[in-house]
């Protein structure tokens, strides 16, 4: 095959316009410079750069249209494709589309990063189904984490477009109450009689260009980059010469499994073979026996495949079919789906395939094909294993898979368990079959194959074996468990972990292969009067056999209406459309890494320690410097200012403290070339010692950051002798990833004179970006100006971290006199940036019979990292919140911070609540456990009940505390759905239900009055248009939304003539961060109180003209000299805390809430579903009941996820595993519960805040533990009916393998009488810790 030398032009299409690319670097992807189109993680696991894709099929030469995800996507894949993004779809200065309406009116989006790629899911999916299912719109919806809303309104908006929902379409039209024209998005959802939804007109359809429907070229393609050449040949003739030619090439299709390699493990393929335009691998042929599917096709088109051959074969003759359907319903997510190919799903030969371990069992075939000729092998235990014998030939293309049909009398089953239900690779999975002697239980062939058990996938060929000719029965299933426990075996430091947890899946998954089989058996054989009597399955066993069906959402929203006095332009307390939805939706609205490149920029990349505690002997930045493009390196040398403080170096000098810490930055004319040069940078070491991990080990070593934190009230020890039961425990939390969606980023632009800096940054305290650059550089704080238009989602971890980016970058700005952008990736962002605390607590707690608490005692010690940070306030407010809602006479608190050689954790939401109030309801459930009643009943006979004080003496009245329990009582329903549960429980073994009830106090603001100041600046303009600044940061939360209804109220002018432009530091000095979910409350009454101010000018004017319009009275001040400007200023909430003397009154003011949460557990393998929550919040008079609802919902949802999903994994080294989405899973769309509904306490005041309202960022979060606290109500269950004691050591998250390992039972005690291989001297250490 000819190969030019230079490339040939790539051509393809961008929203209907024609692009041709003249130098196609194959290394360079689709994700583009699109504000629509969002970079997040670069794996395609979280979806927010999803575009459509629109590509003739080779075969059926039909137009598909798919979505995908652009940072996997090379762009040299696209020859003559059509790509649709955001912006193609719909735009604010042209037309919306009714997806990009719908979901900001249905309040479907806060931050708004993930929301661009949301819609083109959506779009996608109406694209090809224009009345599309509730099942489709949740498939479609699966691969698209959103960190803010709670997922909830998004499918909410998605469910208007669904034939047979709830949603909104108004009578046939098609329409819906929330499309333009239509009503002010007043209510948060609404029913009305259903329609299809159809394509609004021909304009959509110009998006794929009639050029794409000409013949493709058949004539081979390359593209040549400076490091790849790609090949795209035009025939299968081509294509095999090719691969003779060039046998180490891999085959790319969609690059799903080498996109992920070359860019986190620095695989390089010189020569890459794209095969995409080869017909002759996307045939797919039907016969008597089987079916073959070409090795090209997407495992989106396979699943179709399947199911539309499931619909036409009689059952017997589809069982590996449905296997293969079920397991892709659940693997990865859409867009992956439709990417991957069948063929290099199976060549990649992961160890944890889905796949791979059902065509094993049911004899799939590899057809194979080179320039030789064509032959066949087994897809076999061999194959899998890599055996050279039993696998490709360098030269040879899997050309397709050959499935047979089942037969009668063979059974073949999928099983697999995963972190969470939806796009998470599976711990275990399993592809089971067996073949029965005709008409009888007799085991004529018996297959089984694991993944995730080793490094491949795993065959229990010899287990199978023994097990011929053996009779279906509980002796056959006891030998087969041991069997296969000893045949497939995992050492206790196999790559992954959780080992005990995996092979007890392995006999799990055993046995409910076996229930499943035994109850098809007695369909087939029906006993004659003398025959065997088959095994009889108890009626409680039954549940064993159902997996957790995905379902969507349903819900209700409840909140107070406005006064029917209230002027209808007046828009506080209405439901109010974020500013930004229809922006979000458009991808108009613009974040910071959205700014276009400035002239002569440069970009900026991070050099972190590989070490955890150790001297640095020597650097060596030769071979960096040497990379075209490489411009210089930034050390600690070159700060002119203060390098951070004595003990938190910004760039570190001399020695390391963690991994991850950054030691200095490469600047570079591209992103990828600051990359490459951090590869070449040799740094040597010298380890120090003791290195500490874990909390255990700081406490061994004396290892704190700070004295210890105390509050103790009544006589501890006194009451501790009086009680009638004493019962000591521990609690074991671990941390959380904030996994804000658009990671941490910032660009500097230095200007020409006096030292200025623009600072663009995605921070949540722009005066601490200013004043850290300012004391970095050694400049005056006038000389910087940080602009925040809006921030991707923050939660605490966008308060300190970005000032240390924006001085690293602000220093190379300084030394290159360039602009520096600074954009982290996802696995640098949640190596060095540190998240929740990790936390130990134990508890001592005295009582009496009737479950009083006379006595606690807790003592609770977080994990810190390497450097204080906000430690030492964490611990201070974990401390002051521990005693949540309840009244106990004798108190004693105590906290400590651990100094750890792991990154330096730091504030987030909630702030240590979260944590430290598990430890006190782990304490109640303890109590009624000891008691025999249940814990709402403990809970309620020590909760507040008059107005009190806490145990740091401030006073405060419980009543809606109070008003929320029983509010949430009696919404849920409780007492009926408590019996309920009961029943279900002795009905099923091995599936348990589980409910629980949460109060809530939780105390908002800072614990000091100078961190509650706020100053706004609003300006009229002579057109009476307004501008309103204040201090707080748009994160998502809706603040500027917010402020313009305060502003509109007080100046009695429409929402539409005001206007919020960003926050900037020259606008607004001396900001406060925007945090402790005080943000609205501050800036609500600065904005208020400059409002006033103009109004009081204004006086006169009214007074003189009061017929007149507001543009006619800003007309007359001008006229008059009267300043239509005003600085309005709030001096904050008092607040303070006397540690010495244990009292104070830290916090303005108190959210009270309740959550009850209903779940239900599978005890065999440890997943659960989420059945229902109902929350009732105390919001006062909400100024945004949408906003509001958003905040509680989103809050309960990452919340739940630090409870239930969110772990945090680190090596021995001390090396965090767990750096993006395939490894560290937050809540998906499948999370949400089934039912869930929330509720605003209606008629409740409070005097001190703006108009009545109360911040409810944070304090949605803590009531996800109600999820957790079912779970380990249906866990007790378990091992109460299993006579195994009901208390037990409380560890969050409530992971399946913790859920699974506690419901011990008969297949958790083979585990543990089974011992595990030895361990290698060489591997002595777990394969990872839990800080």
């Amino acid at each position: 095959m000819p190969c030019p030398s230079r490339s040939d032009e790539l051509v393809f299409f961008v929203n209907g316009r024609k692009v041709i690319e003249r130098n196609a670097d194959p290394e360079v992807t689709l994700l583009m410079r699109l504000t629509g189109t969002k970079y997040a993680c670069g794996r395609g696991g979280c979806g927010a750069c999803t575009v459509m894709v629109s590509k003739r099929d080779p075969t059926s030469q039909e137009i598909r249209h798919f979505s995908v995800t652009t940072c996997l996507v090379p762009i040299c894949s696209l020859y003559g494709a059509a790509v649709t993004t955001v912006e193609g779809v719909g735009s604010m200065k042209t037309r919306l589309h009714p997806v990009q309406e719908r979901i900001a009116k249905s309040h479907g989006t806060q931050c708004g990063f993930c929301t661009p790629g949301m819609v083109m899911s959506m779009y996608t999916l109406l694209r090809n189904h224009p009345q599309p299912s509730e099942e489709q719109l949740l498939e479609a919806l699966g691969g698209n984490l959103c960190r803010c809303t709670g997922y909830r309104p998004i499918l909410a908006s998605g469910k208007t477009f669904c034939l047979e929902s709830n949603g909104c379409q108004q009578k046939g039209t098609g329409k819906c109450c929330l499309d333009l024209g239509e009503n002010d998005s007043s209510s948060l959802g609404r029913k009305s009689d259903v329609s299809p939804f159809a394509l609004s007109s021909p304009q959509e359809y110009h998006l794929t260009p009639t050029r794409m429907t000409e013949n493709p070229e058949k004539r081979t393609l390359t593209f040549h980059g400076e490091r790849v050449t790609w090949i795209s040949p035009g025939t299968f003739k081509d294509l095999l010469e090719l691969k003779a030619k060039h046998p180490e090439a891999p085959l790319i299709l969609g690059n799903t499994s080498l996109g992920p390699a070359m860019r986190s493990k620095g695989c390089l393929h010189p020569i890459l073979l794209s095969p995409a335009r080869i017909s002759e691998l996307n045939v797919v042929s039907k016969t008597n026996d089987g079916l073959t599917i070409g090795a090209g096709c997407s495992l989106a088109q396979v699943k179709d495949i399947l199911a539309e051959r499931v619909s036409e074969l009689p059952e017997e003759k589809t069982q590996t079919y449905r296997a293969l359907l079920k397991h892709l319903k659940s693997l990865a997510s859409q867009q992956i789906r439709n990417m991957a190919s069948l063929g290099g799903h199976i060549i990649s030969r992961h160890s944890y395939s889905d796949l791979n371990p059902i065509l094993a069992v049911g004899n799939a075939t590899l057809n194979l094909t080179s320039e030789e000729g064509t032959r066949r092998i087994p897809l076999s235990e061999h194959f899998l294993a890599g055996l050279a014998s039993a696998d490709l030939k360098p030269e040879e293309i899997l050309e397709s898979v050959y499935i047979p049909h089942s037969q009668k009398w063979e059974f073949v089953s999928a099983f697999r368990q995963a972190q969470c239900q939806q796009n998470a690779l599976p711990d275990v999975n399993a592809g089971m079959r067996v073949l029965f002697k005709e008409g009888t239980d007799i085991i004529e062939d018996l297959s089984i194959t694991y993944g995730g058990v080793g490094a491949a996938t795993v065959s229990a060929h010899k287990s199978c074996q023994q097990l011929l000719g053996r009779q279906w029965d509980e002796l056959m299933l006891d030998e087969a468990c041991r069997r296969l426990l000893d045949e497939v075996s995992l050492p206790g430091w196999a790559p992954g972990g959780r080992v005990e947890f995996k092979r007890t899946l392995v006999v799990s998954f055993f046995f409910k292969f076996y229930l499943q089989v035994l109850q098809e058996l007695k369909k087939l054989i029906k006993p004659f009067p003398n025959s065997r009597r088959y095994p009889e399955i108890s009626d409680r066993f039954l549940s064993a056999l159902e997996d957790f069906p995905g379902t969507v959402p349903q819900g209700v929203q409840r909140y107070q209406s406005v006064d029917s006095h209230q002027p209808l332009q007046d828009p506080v307390g209405r439901p109010v459309m974020h500013l930004s939805g229809l922006k979000h939706a458009t991808g108009e609205a613009e974040f910071c890494d959205d700014i276009p490149m400035v002239d002569k920029e440069l970009c900026m990349a991070l050099v972190t320690s590989t070490r955890a505690y150790a001297k640095i002997i020597s650097i060596d930045l030769s071979e960096a410097l040497e990379i075209p493009g490489v411009v210089d390196v930034i050390t600690a040398k070159d700060i002119p200012g203060t390098n951070g403080t004595e003990d938190d170096k910004l760039l570190a000098v001399d020695e390391v403290l963690c991994v991850g810490q950054i030691i200095f930055a490469v600047v570079a004319e591209t992103d990828v070339q600051a990359k490459r040069a951090i590869e070449k940078i040799k740094i040597t070491y010298e380890e120090l010692e003791p290195i500490i991990f874990t909390i255990k080990d700081a406490i061994k070593h004396n290892s704190f950051l700070c004295p210890e934190k105390k509050l103790e009230q009544g006589n501890i020890e006194e009451a501790f002798e009086k009680v009638d039961q004493i019962v000591e425990g521990e609690v074991h939390v671990g941390g959380q990833e904030h996994f804000y969606m658009e990671t941490q980023r910032v660009l500097v632009i230095p200007k020409t004179e006096d030292k200025e800096l623009d600072i663009y940054v995605s921070t949540q305290d722009p005066a601490h970006v200013q004043k850290t650059v300012s004391s970095t550089l050694n400049i005056p704080i006038n000389r910087i100006t940080c602009h925040v238009k809006r921030v991707g989602g923050g939660f605490g971890g966008k308060i300190g971290r970005p000032a240390v980016f924006g001085a690293i970058a602000a220093v190379g700005a300084l030394k290159t006199g360039h602009p520096i952008r600074l954009v982290l990736d996802r696995e640098d962002d949640m190596l060095i940036t540190g998240g929740r605390h990790p936390l130990f607590g134990k508890y001592k707690v005295g009582f009496m019979n009737n479950g009083r608490i006379k006595a606690l005692d807790i003592e609770c010690f977080i994990n810190g990292g390497c450097t204080l940070d906000d430690s030492e306030l964490v611990t201070e407010f974990l401390i002051l919140k521990l005693e949540n809602a309840y009244k106990i006479r004798n108190l004693r608190f105590r906290g400590r911070a651990c100094l750890t050689n792991l990154p330096s954790n730091t504030a987030f939401r909630g702030f240590g609540f979260p944590q430290g109030t598990l430890v006190t309801e782990s304490c109640i459930t303890a109590v009624a456990a000891k008691c025999g009643l249940p814990p709402e009943k403990i809970r309620e006979k020590n909760m507040y009940r008059t107005v009190d004080k806490t145990i740091y003496k401030q006073a405060f009245n419980p009543e809606s505390l109070i008003r929320c329990w029983n509010e949430c009582l009696d919404a849920s329903s409780f007492h009926n759905r408590r019996k309920q549960v009961e029943e279900f429980n002795k009905k099923n073994y091995w599936k348990k239900r589980g409910i629980a009830v949460i109060p809530m106090k939780f105390s908002v603001g800072f614990a000091a009055t100078s961190y509650h100041q706020a100053a706004a600046l609003v300006h009229i303009y002579t057109d009476g248009s307004v501008l309103v600044t204040h201090g707080g940061n748009e994160l998502g939360q809706g603040i500027h939304t917010k402020m313009l209804q305060v502003a509109s109220r007080e100046l009695k002018i429409p929402m539409s003539h005001l206007h919020i432009c960003e926050t900037s530091t020259a606008m607004v000095p001396n900001t406060i961060a925007t945090a402790a979910s005080v943000g609205a409350d501050i800036n609500g009454k600065a904005v208020q109180n400059a409002c006033q101010i103009l109004l009081k000018r204004l006086e006169p004017i009214i007074k003189k003209n009061p017929e007149g319009t507001w543009e006619e009275w800003i007309e007359a001040a001008f006229e008059q000299r009267i300043s239509l400007s005003a600085t309005g200023y709030f001096r904050g909430y008092k607040a303070f805390m006397d540690w010495e003397k244990g009292e104070g009154d830290p916090f303005p003011y108190y959210v009270y809430g309740a959550a009850c949460s209903e779940v239900e557990i599978d005890c065999l393998t440890g997943a659960h579903k989420k059945i229902r929550t109902d929350i009732v919040m105390d919001a006062c008079c909400s100024l945004n009941p949408a906003i509001d609802i958003g905040q509680i919902e989103g809050a309960f949802i990452q919340g739940m996820g630090l409870y239930t999903t969110e772990e945090l994994k680190y090596s021995p080294e001390g090396v965090l595993y767990s750096r993006g989405p395939d490894e560290y899973k937050i809540p998906t769309i499948s999370d949400v519960p089934e039912e869930f509904n929330v509720s605003l306490l209606p008629s409740s005041q409070t005097p001190l805040t703006i108009y009545s309202s109360k911040g409810l960022g944070e304090s949605g979060m803590f009531l996800g533990s109600s999820v957790f606290f079912a779970i380990t109500d249906a866990v007790a269950a378990a091992r109460k009916e299993r006579d195994i004691a009901e208390d037990f050591t409380v560890k969050s998250p409530a992971t399946p393998e913790w859920v699974r390992m506690a419901c011990a039972d008969r297949f958790t005690e083979m585990v543990y009488i089974c011992p595990l291989p030895l361990e290698p001297p060489s591997h002595p250490t777990p394969w990872a810790i839990f800080k």
